[in-house]
């Protein structure tokens, strides 16, 4: 697979990653099965999908504890993403800061891991009463320990700003501005999709101009730009997507444009090729620095999404999908 390098840390990783989340988190618990999942991290490996996107609040911490048994036989060929500053509870989840608080995390996430060394340590949201600084600062005091390679922060999940006039991703520069003062940034992590393309406003310019690789997370839209979501089929009530105002089966329905449209650029590709290989190659199309992760827990689905690499769309593609229709329906 062609490899991507992020940030200034030159860190190589395969093209496509893959997002573990859903073999452990907010995706029908009836469907997730460890050795299943176990197969397809190992199947993703060798296809050179090298990225395992992961994090410490997914399960929580059965996540890792599932990529330790894959990396305790296969961590050089692996890049390990994972993440710190939120914790579950059992009806909310709060972030958490401070920095003593991200050394005793990190030194747990290492364990469950079952490696000496985390290749990217994202900041998964600012505790708003600890300084991003004094957060940064502890992280990168991890990456001077030689626990951590490079560090990287997830967006702020900040759509209601909009309400006031900011863009989407105003809250989120400010905050990388502020941490880039302390030490570099190698990855952004935020939602990028056919059907999500806000960060195509600023942030993925801003991460662009500073050499900053961007991690495109939801490149599916939560599986929806597969084109295997059928409309009024539900969901388990488990799965986050039963609460999501972009799943219900009206707007369902009326996001189906999006869909065909993906599958007519599919059919000009030859008739393996899927909406979803579509809807990844345009996220690849948008920069040498721009990988994305999609989620799964399939094998099967690895395989197709690591072939999303191999696709090249045309100037006619990038057309047609720039002018397919915007999703319709909220997305708070």
């Amino acid at each position: 697979m062609e490899r991507r390098t992020i940030g200034a840390a030159a860190l190589a990783v395969g093209a496509v990653g893959l997002g573990c989340m859903p073999m452990s988190w907010a995706y029908s618990a009836s469907r997730q099965r460890g050795d299943e999942s176990l197969r397809a991290v190992h199947r993703a490996l060798d296809l050179g999908s090298s990225l395992l996107d992961t994090a410490d609040m997914y399960g929580p911490f059965t996540n890792e504890l599932l990529m330790g048994r894959a990396l305790k036989e296969r961590r050089s060929d692996a890049f390990v993403s994972t993440k710190v500053g939120l914790l579950v509870g059992d009806q909310h989840i709060v972030a958490n800061g401070r920095p003593g608080y991200v050394r005793r995390a990190c030194d747990a996430s290492l364990r469950r891991l079952q490696t000496d060394v985390i290749d990217l340590y994202q900041l998964h949201r600012a505790d708003p009463e600890v300084p991003v600084e004094e957060t940064w600062g502890a992280m990168a005091e991890l990456v001077r320990a030689g626990k951590v390679r490079a560090l990287g922060l997830c967006a702020v999940g900040a759509r209601a700003g909009r309400r006031s006039g900011a863009r989407l991703h105003d809250a989120t520069i400010r905050q990388l501005e502020r941490v880039q003062q302390v030490f570099p940034v190698s990855a952004v992590e935020a939602e990028l999709s056919v059907w999500s393309p806000e960060a195509l406003e600023t942030l993925l310019p801003w991460c662009r101009t500073r050499g900053i690789g961007f991690l495109a997370a939801m490149p599916l839209g939560n599986g929806f730009l597969t084109g295997r979501l059928r409309p009024g089929a539900g969901f388990e009530a488990d799965d986050i997507r039963a609460r999501h105002p972009r799943f219900t089966a009206e707007m369902m329905a009326a996001n189906q444009p999006i869909v065909a449209g993906l599958r007519r650029v599919a059919r000009r590709h030859g008739e393996h090729v899927t909406p979803a290989q579509v809807a990844l190659a345009w996220i690849l199309a948008q920069g040498p620095h721009v990988v994305p992760v999609p989620g799964t827990k399939q094998e099967r689905w690895v395989a197709e999404n690591a072939a999303a690499a191999t696709l090249r769309l045309t100037t006619e593609d990038l057309r047609e999908v720039a002018q397919l229709p915007p999703a319709q329906g909220s997305w708070d």
